[in-house]
């Protein structure tokens, strides 16, 4: 099964009742749940952690409780984005959400009792380690904890209905997720220097929501979502993810000429290439049919491919350009 588990984190498989009816309960839930893009919460938690590390004041038994609890809580609000939304009628007649991957619930493929205990448990572990780290460091956890079961149980509804998702999302993956981490495992330590140092990364999840929601701008529309993209169009949420794109070099170029972070973080520079070829492609209107050759691959994840394509690379130099300033920083 750990091959199916690997795939499971690496890409969201199309599977069939009977291949998901063979699969123990970690194969299911991690399909359940999307694992794929846990990958932007891992890299999310990896660097506030670095960033306390760089400090000298780090605790691993928090950072470990940090890392897997914001995992855990992105794996429940995935799960409960798509309970809400098959409990409202919205992943009927073959929604964009039931194409790209299976959907449990739609596909017949769980019981919603079955379904909720994925989210109830999810939950509780994800609560669990949140009230772990807060009986070790702190009441002042508090100010993380709340606004992350805010965020985490009020995304699906009301926010993203009323173009409030992408948003979130900034204020999530950069100075709640990164942040916090940082806060946590310095034990009540912050800054407004790693507030600035979280909007580089946390801008880049932002892409890939703007992007998935402009895929299904149509079906969003048509049931009433008004996603950030339904309400300032296609062409106008394309060239916003180029924008915040441009928006995050030229924060890691601020970072390193005001002597904020050291220049290895320049690393991310080496994914131009791949921010020009996406470019590109999201300055371009999106098809309405799934195009040949590569670009049609995954279909209809098209223009949110791009934005995580993208975003995975260009996070994953941030973090080793981190784990080399943090070396550096160390040794000097």
């Amino acid at each position: 099964m750990l091959r199916i588990w690997i795939n499971a984190l690496r890409v969201i498989p199309q599977v069939s009742k009977t291949e998901w009816d063979s699969y123990d309960l970690i194969s299911r839930w991690l399909i359940a749940s999307r694992a794929a893009v846990f990958i932007m919460t891992a890299i999310a938690a990896g660097i506030g952690g670095l960033l306390a590390y760089r400090v000298g004041n780090f605790s691993w038994q928090i950072f470990v409780l940090s890392f897997f609890g914001l995992v855990l809580a992105h794996a429940t609000n995935n799960l409960l984005n798509d309970f809400v939304d098959y409990n409202k009628g919205v992943d009927k007649d073959n929604y964009y959400r039931a194409q790209y991957g299976p959907h449990p619930l739609e596909n017949g493929f769980m019981t919603k009792g079955k379904f909720i205990a994925f989210i109830v448990v999810t939950g509780l572990l994800a609560l669990f380690a949140g009230l772990m780290i807060t009986y070790q460091v702190g009441l002042q956890t508090l100010w993380v904890l709340i606004p992350g079961l805010f965020f985490l149980l009020f995304y699906t509804w009301p926010l993203k209905y009323f173009g409030l998702g992408e948003l979130s999302v900034v204020l999530v993956w950069g100075p709640l997720m990164i942040g916090g981490t940082y806060f946590v495992v310095t034990g009540g330590q912050w800054s407004n220097w790693v507030a600035l140092v979280s909007l580089v990364y946390g801008l880049g999840p932002t892409t890939v929501l703007l992007g998935k929601h402009a895929d299904k701008l149509k079906e969003d529309k048509s049931k009433g979502i008004r996603t950030l993209p339904v309400i300032i169009g296609e062409k106008a949420s394309r060239y916003t993810v180029i924008g915040l794109w441009v928006v995050q070099f030229a924060l890691v170029i601020y970072l390193v000429v005001t002597a904020q972070l050291g220049p290895s973080i320049l690393l991310v520079l080496l994914s131009i290439p791949k921010f020009i070829k996406e470019s590109k492609v999201m300055a371009q209107k999106r098809p309405d049919k799934a195009p040949e050759g590569e670009l049609g691959q995954g279909w209809p994840l098209y223009l949110v491919h791009r934005a995580f394509v993208f975003n995975r690379l260009f996070g994953m130099l941030f973090l080793l350009g981190l784990i080399i300033e943090v070396v550096i920083y160390k040794l000097v």
